[in-house]
């Protein structure tokens, strides 16, 4: 490891032969020689008494009119120091390694920048329920497998002792009476009684003894004194019968554990199924509820039959959603009250700047009054579009021609194609104002040409600018944002969002998407936007609920 000192002894041979560098170093700086560079490492000091620091960096031994034994000790300590500090290859070696590093701070880096870039796995919770609750009921498993089995074997070990013992006594009486033992297994001085069992015998006591052998058979003696002064022993090894006992209950803990293990992990996984099921519901509908659906309810989506934390964390959500919807409400409703109180003296405004003289100041004048006059329109529009009161005014119309003629009729230069002629049943007043406002939209903020596409059912509007920004794309169009500062002009945020309400009613689906070039990653500039709108198939009701159109590839 790096900093540990070594001895000559310890010092590891090099194919370069510089393992002892820092030594051979030292001795030629006590032998007094010229003083310049030594061994193949290049920096060391040199013998003027200016650059004592020097040597003292470079572990040089030389010393200089005494200077070397009051700055850096012997020329041994130096040797020292330059084989700490590492300036010849040997020492280089050492420090670094045959892989070049010169620090486990690299390979720590490494390890976390390939953990950091490796994908994280995600465990559910009905997972982390079900191996928590099966790791439990290993571990009582087991401990409980080892309870029993330990009781059975002391409860079988204290029956065979006792049995030996009765078996002992039965055959003292009969060698007494009759000079015969009559069982297997007894002897008279047996040379293989324990050394504990013959004393207890020897003093004239009955007494029984438990060996436990390296076999793993335990061995069971029994000894009991005659009246002749020999000694009368029983040895039975606890094996056959009762062995097979053993295996036979350690099958059945082994059985059982392995039961009550996938036991508690069908029940874990019902458990946390039940739970994940429930967790899975409120986080869709609190998403819902980000995406501006305020009128979800988590408690509804997960079913307020059980009372747990989870219950508890749909009624938090579903408060934040209450509490959000009418903050929301509560603007568009002082919106939509400044715009309305706006619109007479804005209408007035506009008036007055008719009838003043002609001139550039006037031009300003009505110019900026009819600006306002139309951002007042958008709000009222767009107040109008969230209080879901809007209704279609629905036409058959051939959508190809019903686009053409109205782009022509901004002669604004933008390009229609065609490819399929469809017709659909529209309201044609607000189809013309989605589409004036995704042109102005493109002609504002993105560069041209703009292209126009109809085919079947659909619309689309591409521009060439840089694209909208990520925002828009990942929520959608809101009021008052003003788009990315790549793309051109300056707006209030209102003609996308008139534009989506518009399609809403109409039973539509408006989507925005950038264009990059084929196999571009997501930081490569767009080279342009695209708005689709999707007609539906079928006519809209004048219920203000509208079936959700599928959407198709782009």
């Amino acid at each position: 490891m790096r900093g540990t000192e070594h001895g000559p002894e310890d010092e590891p041979e090099r194919p370069d032969g510089a393992g002892r560098a820092g030594s051979r170093r030292a001795r030629n700086g006590r032998d007094g020689r010229d003083g310049m560079p030594h061994g193949p490492g290049g920096r060391t000091g040199s013998a003027d008494p200016r650059t004592g620091a020097a040597r003292a960096r470079t572990g040089t031994a030389e010393r200089s009119t005494g200077s070397g034994e009051r700055r850096g000790g012997t020329a041994e300590q130096h040797a020292g120091t330059a084989r700490r500090r590492g300036t010849g290859p040997a020492e280089q070696w050492r420090r670094t390694g045959p892989t070049g590093l010169r620090s486990t701070g690299r390979w720590r880096a490494g390890l976390a920048a390939l953990r950091a870039g490796a994908p994280k796995l995600r465990t559910g919770v009905r997972w982390k329920i079900s191996a928590a609750i099966a790791l439990v009921g290993a571990l009582v498993a087991i401990a409980l497998s080892l309870v029993v089995h330990n009781a059975a074997r002391v409860s079988m070990l204290d029956n065979a002792r006792d049995l030996a013992d009765e078996r002992v006594q039965i055959a003292q009486r009969n060698f007494e009476t009759s000079g015969r033992t009559n069982f297997p297994g007894i002897k008279i001085d047996d040379p293989g009684i324990p050394k504990d069992l013959l004393v207890k015998a020897r003093a004239g006591r009955r007494a029984t003894y438990i060996a436990e052998p390296s076999d793993g058979a335990p061995d069971i003696w029994a000894a009991v004194p005659l009246k002749d002064g020999r000694i009368l022993s029983l040895h039975t090894r606890f094996t056959d019968r009762s062995a097979t006992i053993m295996k036979d209950l350690d099958r059945a803990l082994l059985i059982g554990s392995i039961a009550v293990v996938f036991g508690g992990c069908a029940l874990g996984v019902l458990i946390g199924g039940q739970l994940s099921r429930r967790l899975r519901k409120a986080a869709a509908a609190a998403g819902q509820v980000a995406k501006g659906d305020t009128d979800v309810r988590v408690r509804d989506a997960i079913g307020g039959v059980v009372r747990d934390e989870t219950d508890d964390l749909a009624r938090a959500v579903d408060a934040m959603a209450d509490a959000l919807q009418q903050r929301i409400e509560a603007e568009r409703r002082v919106t939509a009250d400044i715009a309305h109180e706006l619109r007479t003296p804005v209408t007035g405004l506009l008036t007055a700047a008719e009838l003043l003289p002609p001139g550039r100041p006037t031009e300003l004048v009505r110019d900026r009054a009819q600006a306002m006059r139309t951002l007042v329109e958008d709000v009222l529009e767009v107040a109008r579009l969230d209080g879901a009161s809007e209704r279609a005014e629905l036409q058959d119309i051939l959508l190809g021609e019903f686009v053409s003629r109205r782009v022509a009729a901004r002669d604004s230069g933008v390009e229609v194609r065609v490819v399929h002629e469809s017709e659909v049943t529209t309201d044609p007043r607000r189809l013309e104002r989605v589409l004036t406002n995704l042109l102005v939209n493109a002609a504002k903020h993105g560069r041209p040409p703009v292209e126009v596409t109809v085919e079947g059912r659909v619309i689309r509007v591409r521009d060439h600018g840089p694209g909208f920004p990520e925002d828009l794309l990942a929520d959608g169009p809101s009021r008052f944002r003003t788009g990315s500062r790549d793309r051109a002009g300056h707006g209030h945020g209102l003609g996308l969002t008139i534009a989506a309400g518009q399609a809403r009613v109409l039973g539509a689906r408006l989507t925005f998407r950038n264009v990059r070039p084929a196999g571009a990653p997501e930081h490569v500039p767009a080279e342009g936007a695209v708005a689709v709108l999707w007609l539906p198939e079928h006519a809209p009701t004048n219920t203000g609920s509208f079936p959700m159109l599928p959407l198709p590839g782009n």
